[in-house]
């Protein structure tokens, strides 16, 4: 097959490692003939770029495919996927994010393309969005929708909130979970000694870990909020932010004025291979975003052997479950988490059982082997 790939950027994250794995298997496993078409890296969330070029992903990158709204930006864009699809002449069409999703699927649609795929990686509209927004980006879905011929979802909640927003008939999803690389995970607690006296943790310490970008509706500020009543009863207690991003100054202030400063450290931005030793340094995960599709720190957590504790929000319940992998709370709570957060720090046991069974449930799920023959698979449906 003949597969182009549009992408608004190539930052650090879900959705473009999902996009990268997808890529380097089509290569790799499959033969196909693949092009990565991007937008230019801007920004302080880091770039998958350069590892995309050094694994051999033929790449377009093109000036005018930027994240930040602009029309004349828009119009540009758009030519320019147009014309990288016309040069590449694909069988399939398969795009990621908003604004790559919208113009990439239209630009198909236009030529032609036999197949056209879209991933719904997150909503881009979501419940803390103002109306005008939110009824904006619900119409741009429901027309870049009608442009291709089947959306994936990272989770099954995503098909349930795009249905109910009206975005496209339930027939048209198919649930295909983002993999990953699945055994650096398995081997995470390999370098927790030597990671933990990195950041100056003791062996009597219980770190408690959040992977995101330093960004609003992360929810990191929930976290600072529900740590000051355990770090009072379990003193032990310590909190490490993996990421970087705008909000860095303004949430350590808000930990200096809690008077948390000795209790948090920030590793901040890291490449993800450096994600897995990390969460072996960890003994729970803190999820506390306000919207995700599927973040992938739970299943990684989970793989790792760490139990999670997150925000109900779109598909965390799929991974996090209640007794069995971790607590799921309500979205802003504080007082759920401080007491989910307590609960783990006194018991090592329940961390351990916890941990145990989330990496028996999700570690074969989430190998991204096993996404992408799933997602060849709905190309050869789509061709056939």
């Amino acid at each position: 097959m003949r597969v182009a790939h549009v992408i608004t950027r190539m930052i650090i994250g879900g959705a473009q490692e999902n996009t990268l794995y997808t890529c380097l298997d089509l290569l790799r496993l499959y033969g196909d003939d693949v092009l990565l078409v991007t937008g230019p890296q801007t920004g302080p969330e880091g770039s998958l770029l350069e590892r995309a070029k050094e694994q051999g992903v033929p790449l377009r990158i093109l000036p005018s495919l930027r994240r930040a709204i602009n029309p004349w930006h828009e119009v540009q864009g758009y030519r320019e996927i147009k014309q990288a699809l016309r040069d590449f002449r694909p069988d399939v069409v398969h795009t990621h994010s908003a604004k790559g999703g919208i113009l990439g699927r239209t630009a198909a649609h236009a030529l032609g393309v036999s197949a056209i795929v879209h991933t719904v990686h997150g909503a881009p509209f979501y419940p803390y969005q103002n109306v005008a927004a939110r009824t904006t980006y619900r119409a741009c879905e429901r027309f870049a929708a009608s442009r291709c011929h089947a959306l994936i979802s990272v989770a099954d909640a995503m098909t349930d909130l795009m249905v109910e927003a009206g975005v496209a008939p339930r027939e048209k999803f198919t649930t295909i979970y983002s993999g990953m690389e699945v055994e650096p995970f398995l081997a995470a607690d390999e370098h927790r000694a030597e990671v933990r006296r990195e950041f100056g943790f003791a062996d009597e310490h219980v770190v408690i870990g959040k992977i995101a970008r330093l960004f609003h509706l992360k929810g990191h500020e929930y976290v600072i909020q529900a740590a000051a009543p355990v770090i009072a009863r379990y003193p032990q207690t310590h909190f490490l932010f993996v990421g970087n991003g705008i909000l860095r100054e303004a949430l350590e202030r808000q930990i200096a004025a809690a008077g948390l400063s000795g209790h948090f450290h920030f590793a901040g931005l890291v490449p993800p291979a450096r994600i897995p030793s990390l969460l072996g340094a960890m003994d729970v995960l803190v999820h506390a975003s306000l919207r995700e599709g599927l973040a992938r720190a739970l299943p990684q957590a989970l793989i790792a052997g760490k139990p999670v504790i997150s925000y109900d929000v779109d598909g965390a319940r799929e991974v996090v479950l209640p007794e069995a992998t971790g607590f799921l709370l309500p979205p802003k709570s504080i007082e759920p988490m401080t007491a989910a957060l307590c609960e783990l720090v006194a018991d090592a046991e329940l961390r351990r059982r916890l941990g145990q069974e989330g990496r028996a449930r999700f570690a074969e799920r989430f190998r991204h082997e096993t996404m992408t023959r799933q997602i060849r698979a709905l190309y050869e449906c789509l061709l056939g």
